[in-house]
């Protein structure tokens, strides 16, 4: 009969879980991260800079430390995007129990490199997803980095070339600073901010369709 409506025409059409998913946050300002969620083919809605205090705690060493503030980065985000998915990271370098930090002058990045010439290193990322229920999910990989032995003329090199500025431990491993790597086990997306293997997974079981 002409204007009849099948059942089957009724069926609701089913709703795709990257349209019903919710909105991503990421909690970082760091254009490393971004990049690196990218490669994920994703883009966050939204991105936030948070403001922390990331002094280490007396006593905290280097894989507490990271994972303790991205936890918090994560809560700190989470004030300013109710409903969202929160991503946040934070990466350090240890030289044994030693947090070394991000390097803001040149003083600070010549005595990192020279820290870690010719000696192995570990770089801990951790990350840390906030679903809208306050379920908090961690994650960290742990990468061994080793730095072949750097001369003098070597690390002013480095040094006049600015990568190091705002870099934990003195060193951007995605820039000319990979040349000093002669050996690394673990992450390396880890070592430049964003592990995504674990970010993967974390993303994915809060919700978030990644490819």
């Amino acid at each position: 009969m002409a204007g009849e409506v099948s059942p089957a025409s009724l069926t609701p059409e089913p709703v795709r879980p990257e349209l019903a998913q919710p909105e991503l946050v990421l909690a970082s300002a760091s254009p490393r991260r971004l990049e690196l969620l990218g490669r994920l083919g994703l883009t966050p809605a939204r991105v936030i800079a948070t403001d922390i205090d990331e002094s280490p705690h007396k006593g905290e060493r280097p894989r507490a430390h990271a994972a303790r503030l991205a936890a918090e980065k994560a809560r700190a985000a989470a004030s300013l995007a109710p409903g969202c998915v929160i991503l946040s990271g934070d990466t350090v370098v240890g030289a044994g129990a030693r947090i070394l930090p991000k390097a803001e002058d040149e003083a600070t990045a010549r005595q990192c490199l020279a820290l870690l010439s010719g000696r192995r290193h570990r770089v801990f990322s951790a990350i840390a997803v906030l679903t809208p229920e306050g379920a908090l999910r961690e994650a960290l990989s742990e990468t061994i980095v080793r730095f072949k032995r750097l001369s003098n003329e070597e690390i002013d090199s480095y040094i006049a070339g600015g990568e190091w500025h705002g870099k934990a431990g003195g060193y951007a491993i995605q820039g000319s600073a990979e040349g000093f790597c002669n050996w690394l086990s673990g992450s390396h997306s880890g070592v430049i901010g964003l592990p995504l293997f674990e970010t993967r997974k974390l993303l994915r079981a809060a919700g978030i369709h990644v490819r």
